[in-house]
């Protein structure tokens, strides 16, 4: 082989190695797009992960909140409730909501008489063609869910009843309705998919729910209004916040108990918490506060706050674990946050009242 010839081969091998590596690097951060469900505007956001541009927005129906993709990131699925939205609670001199007293028979309904049953459900969007395909009844006023791990079960809060509802998707029907507590908000399921947790607002009661028995199996209270929970990846430990006590509660899952209630900084109102992908940080959507906090899983020490929106509620990591995204709800748009940096970079315009956000990986 002439010396021209040889140097021929070594660049052709080279080009070969450099596209191998560039298309593993790409297997490493795959594309993805971020779903927001607005809350006032009745449509869902698509946001493109890797350049934060608007792709499409697909109406779905009425006071769409609770929102999350499928397993196999087909199809999204979102809560849907013709219970008419209501002006947030006003405070008191200390920041605390004020919660007007109900009279008669029914002081603890959430149910509005003005309520549109007919619109109750939840939501299915087939996340390749970015259209709206139906609605799966899903129990009165369903506000949060998660969906099992096999992706075939969606466990759901109905808000205005006191019932946690579990949904056969394939068949569209209800298979078990199981009393809880008053004011159900958020679901999460275990990581072992085979417990979900229920958080209610109004008197801080938790309950766990056995999947396959629909069976509560534990109940146990924290500070008033929790909204959600985040499990760790390799520890029993869980994490909930308490929005109108300013708390962080870190939970014994393995024995069902509070082990660390912590007093976040003034102002605080937790809403949502999520682990990061490497499990060592809690993210803690703070609400009226306007910012994201930061706490170390082991230590629980606060780590970083990071200002983004106004009234903070749901939020989605990337894929990668590099980014979060914010739902501003009063300022009708999302933010961007790069975690290396510890700062939101950009503001994406979305509906009105943007409430939460799923991610969908590109198949």
């Amino acid at each position: 082989m002439t010396l021209n010839n040889r140097l021929r081969a070594l660049k052709l091998a080279v080009a070969v190695v450099g596209g191998t590596l560039l298309a593993c690097a790409g297997q490493a951060a795959p594309s993805f797009q971020v779903y927001v469900s607005n809350e006032k505007s009745g449509d869902v956001t698509v946001i493109d992960g890797n350049d934060f541009s608007v792709i499409a927005t697909i109406p779905v129906g009425k006071r769409p909140r609770g929102i999350h993709a499928g397993p196999d990131g087909k199809s999204v699925y979102v809560a849907l409730s013709g219970t008419p939205v209501k002006a947030p609670p006003k405070l008191d001199a200390k920041g605390n909501p004020v919660f007007e007293k109900k009279k008669g028979k029914d002081d603890d309904d959430d149910d509005d008489a003005g309520a549109d049953k007919s619109a109750d459900g939840v939501g299915v969007i087939d996340a390749a063609a970015k259209k709206f395909t139906g609605k799966i009844n899903a129990g009165s006023d369903p506000e949060e869910f998660a969906l099992s791990k096999d992706g075939t079960r969606i466990y759901i809060s109905n808000e205005d009843v006191k019932t946690a509802s579990i949904v056969n998707i394939a068949t569209k029907k209800i298979e078990h309705i199981i009393p809880i507590g008053l004011e159900p908000e958020g679901v999460t399921t275990t990581l072992d998919g085979k417990r979900f947790y229920v958080t209610c607002e109004a008197g801080g009661d938790v309950y766990v729910v056995d999947a396959a028995a629909a069976t509560v199996t534990a109940h146990f209270k924290v500070g008033d209004r929790p909204r959600s929970v985040a499990f760790l990846a390799n520890s029993p430990i869980a994490f909930i916040p308490s929005e109108s006590a300013g708390q962080l509660n870190v939970i014994d899952s393995a024995n069902v108990k509070v082990i660390k209630t912590i007093t976040l900084p003034e102002g605080s109102r937790p809403m949502q918490v999520h682990v990061s992908k490497d499990d060592k940080t809690l993210y803690v959507s703070n609400g009226r506060a306007g910012n994201i906090l930061a706490f170390d899983t082991k230590s629980y020490e606060l780590v970083n706050t990071i200002k983004v929106g106004p009234r903070p509620w749901g939020f989605a990591l990337s894929p990668d674990g590099k980014l979060l995204f914010v739902a501003n709800g009063p300022s009708n748009d999302v933010s961007v946050v790069d975690l290396a940096a510890n700062k939101e970079i950009k503001r994406v315009k979305a509906g009105d009242s943007p409430w939460g956000l799923t991610i969908v990986t590109a198949q």
